[in-house]
């Protein structure tokens, strides 16, 4: 018999964008580990207790730190944020959010906090604002949430606010002359992250290339029609860590099956799938500040004579 539902408790799709697990991933565990244990509306269809989802974010969060689910699910709350404080603790002297951007999310002062990520934009420059302030900053306020510093919603403000910058960014750069490469970059389905694609996506079109994102969760069938009708020089993808290793393996080996051996595969993110060994032109971009030298490669080939 379903349960009937008590107190707030919200649909399986709400808690994939909350949490960043898939559906699929959420029903796997409850079949696997007994966890979450979801209700049921009034027409059959899983609704997730707010105590629960909490939960699942923390553990997302410890995922893309590096901890397997099997060793987490069956742990209560204090010890998963006990694990979070250690995690986060680990590289604390190198990761922590400074007092001005604190001190922003915690008054939730959304024009501030742009007018904070515009100023440093102003002073650095593009590329070093994108690999060397945001890259580093969206790890401290990770870092800080897992600590219970932060709040989810100071998160998001936070996410909100370097998005509308890198967007206002993107949008005042003049759109390549002449022939440029061609990027097509999305996320996959289970993917609903999109902060590393943009972060991407400013990089290469400060060097001039013609990106073509899709945004996130895209199933691999439109990136692989979409990759033909531009003749995509390359298809970039990101996979957080989250994102089941296997799962990211086997879409890159399915993708690369699928294109045309001219279009090159660049995977970026945190997931572990990046430290397996990968089909031929598929390459590994486990940090943003390689970025700049993949284009450089792109555009300066190694002559096999000298190698």
């Amino acid at each position: 018999m379903s349960e009937s539902i008590q107190g707030s408790a919200i649909a399986i799709a709400a808690v994939e964008r909350e949490t960043g697990l898939s559906k699929d991933t959420l029903r796997i565990w409850e079949r696997r580990y007994g966890f979450p244990r979801p209700l049921r509306d009034s027409q059959g269809e899983r609704a997730y207790p707010m105590d629960q989802v909490e939960k699942l974010r923390l553990l997302k969060r410890l995922m893309d730190a590096g901890y397997r689910p099997g060793k987490l699910v069956g742990l209560d709350m204090e010890a998963l944020r006990s694990l979070g404080k250690d995690a986060a603790g680990a590289e604390a002297a190198q990761t922590k959010l400074g007092a001005p951007y604190r001190e922003l999310l915690e008054a939730h002062d959304v024009g501030g906090l742009r007018r904070q990520l515009q100023q440093a934009l102003l002073t650095m420059g593009l590329e070093r604002f994108v690999t060397g302030h945001v890259a580093p900053l969206n790890t401290a306020v990770g870092e800080a949430w897992l600590r219970g510093e932060i709040s989810v919603a100071q998160e998001h403000v936070y996410t909100e606010a370097v998005q509308l910058v890198l967007r206002q960014a993107i949008g005042s750069m003049p759109e390549p002359s002449g022939p440029a490469p061609r990027i097509l970059m999305a996320t996959l389905p289970q993917e609903p992250h999109g902060l590393g694609l943009l972060m991407a996506e400013a990089l290469l079109s400060l060097h001039g290339w013609r990106c073509i994102s899709l945004g996130v969760k895209v199933p691999l069938e439109d990136i692989v029609v979409a990759a033909g009708l531009i003749r995509a020089h390359i298809v970039a993808l990101s996979f957080s860590g989250s994102f089941p290793a296997t799962q990211a393996s086997a879409s890159l080996q399915e993708l690369r099956s699928r294109l045309p051996a001219r279009t090159v595969i660049w995977a970026g993110g945190s997931s572990l799938a990046l430290q397996r060994r990968m089909p031929d032109g598929v390459h590994p971009v486990p940090d943003i500040g390689l970025l700049p030298g993949l284009v450089d490669q792109w555009r300066h080939p190694a002559d096999p004579s000298t190698t």
